[in-house]
């Protein structure tokens, strides 16, 4: 099996220039953040992987977690408490003593983007990281990908085509990774924005997670 190390950029990685620079400029403002490619939380061999699209600026880049620091996680961690897949206390923080189980959380672009937004060729530069991640789990049996753009990533990097399965909120599909079986599911991004416009609730939240600690269970 792989480390971490090998499916995970340098901390000085350049492959996307502009991320490179938005990374320089936020070391000179914010010297005691993170400010670098994002690491992967959760263990290797989790059958659960949750995939957001990149890190948040004050959230992720600062605390070096995963949706940890912004309202993302406020409304993530305590879901994945509820459903069995998490233990601990949410703090925002990453030494709040919070630990994953059977779930691994990661990001298509592992570095925060301008506005949030990453654009077409940072994703594919990335992907090779994502690849690696999604192949070196041996026992994945669900993706659930927070927004549309995760999805679309997800199935490019298994080899999919964009029309091979169109999102939805609390949509499943059966898909393959290295010929295995894996269920895709799919949920709005819990971000501030989407929970404030109530494009996304907490119920529409946890249906999705039904959904997938249901799938789990059956398999166990």
């Amino acid at each position: 099996m792989n480390t971490n190390a090998s499916i995970a950029p340098a901390h000085d990685c350049s492959l996307c220039p502009r991320l490179t620079e938005f990374r320089n400029q936020n070391e000179a403002k914010f010297p005691d953040f993170h400010n670098g490619p994002v690491p992967s939380f959760g263990a290797f061999d989790s059958r659960l992987l949750i995939v957001g699209l990149a890190p948040g600026l004050k959230g992720a880049n600062r605390t070096a977690r995963p949706f940890t620091g912004d309202y993302a996680g406020d409304l993530l961690y305590p879901t994945l408490k509820k459903f069995g897949f998490s233990r601990g206390t949410y703090a925002a923080t990453p030494d709040d003593g919070v630990e994953l189980i059977d779930c691994r959380i990661t990001n298509a672009v592992r570095c925060v983007p301008p506005q949030n937004k990453p654009v077409g060729a940072e994703v594919v530069a990335c992907r090779s990281f994502f690849k690696s991640e999604l192949h070196t789990m041996p026992n994945l049996q669900v993706v659930l990908a927070l927004g549309g753009l995760a999805h679309k990533a997800t199935l490019a990097t298994l080899g999919y085509t964009q029309s091979a399965f169109k999102f939805a909120h609390a949509a499943a599909h059966e898909i393959k990774a290295d010929q295995r079986p894996i269920l895709l599911a799919n949920s709005y991004h819990c971000s501030r924005y989407n929970t404030n416009t109530g494009r996304l609730t907490t119920r529409m939240f946890e249906d999705v997670f039904t959904i997938v600690r249901d799938y789990l269970d059956q398999l166990d």
